[in-house]
């Protein structure tokens, strides 16, 4: 069977696009797969009473610094959102209505919606700017927003976000393989360690 990576994530989440860039060439070397679990990431942080380091200056400070390093480190590009923190429900509702209809639609949305954040630093939570984000994307933006709209689609995010923190989520990114629940980008060296076959580590 293969293994898979469940990856808990929010495109509002900085470190969450950094786990979003180094993630697949980590299940690719081990033969895994990526199994998303979109979820709200201010729910979270609001119902098991985690705090944002936005609330936090000092610490604030330290994380823009942090993020910049492992951005460098993973030679990714980068560029701090003025917005921040921006209100992404909308198009995180966009990500779960295709991940459930639209599947093959999915990651390109993801990518977009990640490189809108964090690359360009737009402003999702703006309506204007998320229409262009998703033209710019190759998508009808009516026709996503409409996604984005359906109560059906809304239960499906915060069924999935009550899920995470059942299961012990309090912030993103998270990763499960298997019962074995990882917080952080900087874990996703034991996420890797995890997913190696068992014979690995032998010589032939």
């Amino acid at each position: 069977m293969q293994p898979q990576v469940e990856f808990v994530f929010d495109v509002g989440s900085p470190y969450s696009y950094l786990a979003e860039r180094a993630l697949p060439g980590i299940v690719q070397a081990a033969g895994a797969q990526i199994v998303w679990r979109p979820v709200l990431l201010g729910a979270v942080i609001k119902t098991t009473g985690n705090h944002s380091p936005f609330e936090v200056p000092a610490k604030m400070r330290w994380v823009e610094q942090d993020i910049e390093r492992c951005a460098r480190a993973l030679a990714v590009p980068f560029n701090r959102n003025p917005h921040f923190p921006v209100n992404t429900m909308v198009a995180m509702r966009i990500a779960t209505g295709l991940l459930a209809r639209r599947p093959d639609d999915f990651p390109a949305w993801v990518e977009a919606a990640f490189r809108a954040m964090w690359v360009e630093g737009r402003n999702l939570a703006d309506p204007a700017e998320l229409a262009a984000v998703i033209r710019n994307a190759g998508f009808d933006d009516r026709q996503l927003l409409a996604l984005a709209s359906e109560p059906a689609v809304k239960d499906l995010l915060r069924s999935a976000t009550e899920e995470a923190i059942a299961r012990g989520v309090f912030g993103a990114p998270t990763f499960f393989v298997g019962d074995q629940m990882f917080w952080g980008h900087d874990r996703l060296d034991q996420v890797a360690r995890v997913l190696a076959p068992a014979d690995s580590g032998r010589q032939s």
